[in-house]
């Protein structure tokens, strides 16, 4: 039979491994977005080196609330059945660093569909989220021992199902205005097809992890809600990196097609697909190429955009004559 020091630290331990392992993934991330986007918006790359010192601090908590006890203070029991200060600082930080992913969604839902109304409940579910992260440190500190961590659960509760909820929102805006705007052509739809599934990937498992989190933490005891809680955080920088870091993935041929390339001045994420006299005859009777400009939004200010052959509104697709005139827009620009 498992002892109660094994059935807090054994879970927590393996939580904490995870957390470590996405940090690595994330200095990756972060490391390839420099190095393949250097020409986006100051702000952009500020919010991203925000984001990992966020998640430097999180990591090194991390590991120090391991360290303190397990080392420092071997063989003390008491000291066992104690959260250290440096366990307090685990939700708040979680709930800051998802607090600002979901800010960032919400500001790009916002400049895709423009409805104030879902951007506002992102908004209210993610400062609620926030607040009750900072609630559960709070309670940590004036509740420490792990056998009581239940007398708070209400933070708990808030905290995690605000969480949960703001990216349930995020990923069915998302998804509803890619489906809502799809061209019936093949090859631009596909294009569409994987971008909701990466939507939908990154905001599930964030959504799953919060919500098992939750179910354990109320259901169990034990501390096996640390396996989901701990690498929560990494979860959420790694789910904006990889969208950040997909832009250059959208780039595909259709038949015929022996050239692809990007356009905009910054972006990186329109994607120039030339078609056969054949696939033009059947799409549009137009000749020429068709060019889509996928999630450009999220790095380009349309203030910013000039009436140039060359600048293209994000998330717009337009058919383009070889002389670059524009013809006429197939999907409603944002």
């Amino acid at each position: 039979m498992l002892t109660p020091v094994q059935l807090t630290y054994g879970p927590m331990f393996i939580g904490v491994m995870f957390n470590i392992m996405l940090y690595g993934v994330m200095i990756t991330q972060t490391y390839l977005y420099f190095n393949m986007y250097k020409d986006d918006r100051v702000w952009i790359k500020v919010f991203v080196l925000v984001l990992l010192f966020c998640d430097t601090l999180n990591t090194a908590f991390d590991i120090a609330l391991l360290y303190e006890p397990l080392i420092n203070k071997f063989g003390e029991s008491e000291a066992l059945g104690l959260a250290t200060w440096m366990f307090a600082t685990d939700p708040a930080m979680t709930a800051i660093i998802a607090a600002l992913v979901q800010l960032f969604f919400a500001w790009r839902v916002n400049v895709l569909t423009s409805n104030r109304l879902i951007v506002g409940f992102i908004v209210v579910c993610a400062i609620t989220q926030l607040c009750g992260g900072l609630g559960c440190s709070i309670a940590i500190g004036i509740i420490p021992q792990f056998s009581e961590f239940r007398k708070f659960q209400v933070v708990g509760i808030i905290w995690l199902v605000g969480a949960a909820l703001a990216d349930l929102l995020i990923t069915t805006a998302l998804v509803w205005y890619l489906r809502k705007h799809k061209s019936g052509i093949l090859a631009t739809d596909d294009l569409v097809n994987k971008i909701i599934r990466l939507t939908v990937q990154t905001g599930l498992i964030t959504s799953l992890f919060a919500v098992m989190s939750l179910v354990l933490y109320l259901a169990v005891e034990a501390g096996w809600d640390f396996i989901f809680n701990m690498p929560l955080a990494k979860l959420y920088t790694n789910s904006l990196m990889s969208t950040l870091n997909s832009r250059r993935i959208w780039t595909a041929t259709t038949n015929g097609s022996d050239t692809v390339g990007h356009s905009g001045p910054a972006s990186g994420a329109n994607v120039k697909i030339f078609r056969s006299d054949e696939d033009r005859r059947r799409s549009a009777g137009l000749s020429g190429r068709i060019v889509i400009g996928v999630e450009s939004h999220q790095m380009t200010d349309f203030s910013d955009m000039k009436d140039s052959d060359h600048h293209y509104a994000p998330s717009a697709m337009t058919f383009v004559r070889p002389d670059e005139k524009t013809l006429s827009p197939v999907v409603e620009e944002v």
